[in-house]
């Protein structure tokens, strides 16, 4: 087993593992305890009272956080004439056909999410297992199966965030921003998160639904935060 670093243990110590924090102060925390020299991203956990192995009651969805993700993000645009048109000039850094197509199968993957015209979707179809294993298949429930290219592609220039629940554990993870960003800003992306979360919540999902939540930054330890008053001030 790998051992600890001394940064990594000296940032465990600023936080008290049985306490649940106040979602500000979770997030102030999380940020006062980062030690990595580049920016890190910051990341929730949300554990879910739901039975994801069963079709039903997996959440799958994405939100458009007010305040952006901080990260570059490549876009891949499977269209062609005129549609091709419109995703070069709305900035998607790649538009093709059966050439992108190619080099998928070929192995490349320099990208981080991936559209397509509705018209594109059989010669896509190829490539669906290559592209689902890593959660980049466009889903016309997800908006990126569209022909407003120009509205999905700004998007996910901008802040928009996919996300699914792990089919063992009823997790869900997701990036909410930098730790740059100012505090308030982290906090108003966190409540934007949960709400997209509580509105797909399945029918048949019982008992608690919202079960914990935590913070951290891409090397930082966990910080939980206190669920209820999450919840309570969710539109504050």
């Amino acid at each position: 087993m790998a051992k600890a670093g001394k940064k990594y243990l000296n940032a465990v110590s600023l936080v008290d593992k049985a306490k649940y924090y106040e979602p500000l102060a979770a997030i102030e925390l999380a940020k006062s305890a980062a030690f990595a020299k580049f920016d890190e991203s910051v990341e929730v956990s949300v554990k879910l009272g739901v039975e994801p192995e069963h079709a039903d009651q997996m959440v799958r969805g994405s939100v458009l956080l007010p305040h952006g993700t901080g990260r570059v993000v490549r876009v891949l645009a499977f269209a062609k004439g005129d549609k091709a048109k419109e995703a070069l000039t709305s900035g998607a850094d790649y538009v093709g056909e059966e050439d992108l197509i190619a080099k998928v199968e070929g192995g490349w993957f320099e990208f981080d999410s991936v559209v397509a015209t509705p018209d594109m979707m059989s010669k896509v179809s190829k490539i669906g297992k290559l592209l689902g294993t890593k959660g980049l298949m466009p889903n016309p429930k997800l908006g990126t199966v569209t022909n407003d290219l120009a509205g999905i592609i700004k998007q996910l220039k901008t802040g928009r965030v996919e996300f699914r629940t792990e089919k063992k554990a009823g997790n869900i993870h997701a990036i909410i921003g930098k730790r740059s960003f100012e505090t308030a800003h982290l906090l108003i992306n966190l409540k934007a998160f949960i709400d997209a979360l509580i509105k797909l919540k399945p029918s048949a999902s019982k008992g608690v639904y919202i079960r914990s939540v935590s913070i951290s930054t891409t090397m930082g330890p966990g910080v939980k935060i206190d669920t209820a008053e999450l919840l309570q001030n969710l539109s504050a």
